[in-house]
C-alpha cells in the first residue's frame, strides 16, 4: 500500500544532509503530516536527497506544489479528490495518499467510490478493482489506527 521508509542516516552518510538554510526538514514534512497524516517515504527521500544535492529545486517544488495542491477554486477535499481520480487513472500508488488526504479533510466513503466510478468509466475493470481495494486497505488502516488511539487513550 504504502512504500517502506528510505534510510536517512544512510542518505546522510552517501550522499549528504539536508541542506535548506531557511526552511528546515521537518518544516517541509509537517505540511505532508497535516495534511496526509504523516511523511510520505517518496516524499521523505526527495527532501533528504535533492535536499542534500540541490535544496533550491526542493523549494522550488514544493512552491509549485503548495500553489497547485491548494486553489481557491476548491476546497482541500474536492481538490484530493480529484488528486486521487487523476492518480486512479494513471494507475499511480499514490493514490492512496489522495485518498488518505481526502478522507482526513472530511470526504466519505461513497464520494471515494464516486471517483472511483467515475475513473472505471474512462480506465475500466481494473480502475474499479483497483479502487476498491485502495478503499478495502484503507478501512483497514483507519480501524487499526482507531483501535491503536483508543488503546492509548
Amino acid at each position: 500500500m504504502i512504500p517502506n521508509r528510505i534510510s536517512r542516516p544512510a542518505v546522510e552518510k552517501s550522499i549528504g544532509t539536508y541542506s535548506d538554510p531557511d526552511v528546515s526538514f521537518e518544516e517541509r514534512g509537517r505540511i505532508y503530516e497535516d495534511l496526509i497524516g504523516f511523511l510520505p517515504p517518496r516524499i521523505e527521500a526527495r527532501l533528504a536527497v535533492t535536499g542534500a544535492l540541490d535544496p533550491k529545486m526542493v523549494d522550488l517544488q514544493e512552491q509549485m506544489r503548495t500553489h497547485a495542491m491548494y486553489p481557491k477554486s476548491f476546497d482541500v477535499k474536492t481538490a484530493q479528490l480529484m488528486l486521487f481520480g487523476m492518480l486512479m487513472m494513471d494507475g499511480s500508488d499514490a493514490a492512496v495518499l489522495h485518498a488518505i488526504a481526502a478522507r482526513r479533510a472530511g470526504a466519505t466513503w461513497h464520494e471515494l467510490q464516486d471517483t472511483i466510478n467515475l475513473c472505471f468509466i474512462f480506465r475500466g475493470m481494473s480502475a474499479a478493482n483497483k479502487g476498491a481495494e485502495l478503499l478495502a486497505n484503507l478501512a483497514a488502516r483507519e480501524l487499526k489506527e482507531a483501535e491503536s488511539a483508543a488503546l492509548k487513550g
